[in-house]
């Protein structure tokens, strides 16, 4: 088995940890579930849901008092049980959204982390 995906430094964006919650819809499954992380460049999801690598699926997000919705694609998943130490839970890369939705994630990330927009 490889390493624990949830600390392979692979991130073009700086993150932050969090512990919201947000929505995940998959095709055949939809989730609501805590993040562990989140930037620009996509999120990680503490769940047990069956979403696989190179599954397209759409995140909504509390912003601002209004759902912020996003398209992302599965990157990786750490399945229940897969090893001492790995959590459960996938790694999604945002992609295919439109400059609205993006200048959105950007100014959300943006106050998580506490600097202007």
């Amino acid at each position: 088995m490889g390493e624990n995906p949830w600390s392979v430094e692979q991130r073009r964006h700086p993150r932050i940890a969090v512990r919201h919650r947000c929505w995940c819809e998959g095709a055949n499954i939809t989730v609501y579930t805590q993040m562990g992380n989140i930037s620009e460049g996509g999120v990680c999801l503490r769940t047990q849901a069956p979403l696989a690598p190179g599954e397209r699926v759409r995140v909504r997000l509390g912003h601002n008092g209004a759902d912020l919705e996003l398209q992302a694609a599965v990157v990786w998943r750490v399945a229940p049980g897969q090893g001492p130490d790995a959590e459960p839970g996938v790694g999604l890369r945002f992609d295919g959204n439109d400059a609205a939705a993006s200048a959105a994630l950007r100014r959300h990330v943006a106050l998580l982390m506490g600097s202007p927009a």
